[in-house]
C-alpha cells in the first residue's frame, strides 16, 4: 500500500516542487485532519483559470472558550514554496464574512505572514498555526441569525416563484403571488 505522502506527490503535476509540496501537505494533514488535498480549477481576478493544488476544509479555532471550525481553502501555485499560498475563508450558507483587518470582502486572507512570505523561513504548518491564532483573536466569520430574511439581499428576500396558469380561452399567463396578499405596485415603483 502506497504511503499517503506518495499519493499526494502523484496528484501534483510535474511543474510543482512535488517532493517538497507533498511533504508539507502531508505534515499539515497530520495536524489538521479535516483538510483535504485536491487538484481543482482556480479562477484568478482577471478571469483566467488554472489547475492548482488546494487544501480545503476547516481549521479549529478557539474563541471565547469555544472551538469553532473555520472553513478555509488554501491554493498552491506552481511557484510554491517561493510564493505564499493564496488563502480564503469559505463561509457556509449559514455564515457571513466579517471582513476587516485580515479578511478582504471576497474572503481572501491577508495576514502579514502571507504578505511577508519568505521561502526559506515560511511554511504551511506555521501558516495554519498563524491562521488559528489570528482567527481566534479576530474571527473571520459569524453565524447569521436569519439568513433568508434579515441578511439576504433585497432581490432574494422578495423572490417568488411564478405559476403558469391558463385562462378559459386556453391562453397561458404567469401569476406571481405576494405573501402579504396586497396588490402589486404600479410601474416604476419598488420596495427595495
Amino acid at each position: 500500500m502506497p504511503h499517503f505522502e506518495d499519493v499526494i506527490k502523484k496528484m501534483l503535476p510535474k511543474t510543482y516542487h512535488r517532493k517538497h509540496v507533498a511533504h508539507e501537505i502531508y505534515v499539515a494533514l497530520h495536524h489538521f485532519k479535516s483538510l483535504v488535498p485536491m487538484m481543482d480549477k482556480y479562477v484568478y481576478n482577471d478571469g483566467t483559470t488554472k489547475n492548482l493544488m488546494s487544501l480545503t476544509g476547516t481549521i479549529p479555532v478557539m474563541f471565547a472558550d469555544q472551538t469553532y471550525n473555520i472553513p478555509v481553502c488554501l491554493w498552491f501555485e506552481e511557484s510554491y514554496p517561493q510564493t505564499a499560498p493564496i488563502c480564503y475563508v469559505r463561509p457556509t450558507r449559514e455564515m457571513m464574512f466579517l471582513s476587516g483587518k485580515y479578511i478582504s470582502s471576497n474572503g481572501e486572507v491577508t495576514l502579514p505572514y502571507l504578505e511577508e512570505w519568505k521561502n526559506s523561513e515560511c511554511d504551511l504548518m506555521t501558516l495554519l498555526r498563524v491562521m488559528v491564532v489570528m482567527f481566534g483573536e479576530i474571527p473571520p466569520v459569524c453565524m447569521q441569525s436569519h439568513p433568508e430574511t434579515e441578511e439576504a439581499p433585497c432581490w432574494l428576500q422578495f423572490h417568488r416563484q411564478p405559476e403558469v396558469l391558463s385562462k378559459a380561452d386556453g391562453s397561458l399567463y404567469l401569476h406571481l403571488a405576494r405573501e402579504d396578499d396586497l396588490p402589486f405596485q404600479q410601474e416604476n415603483e419598488t420596495n427595495c
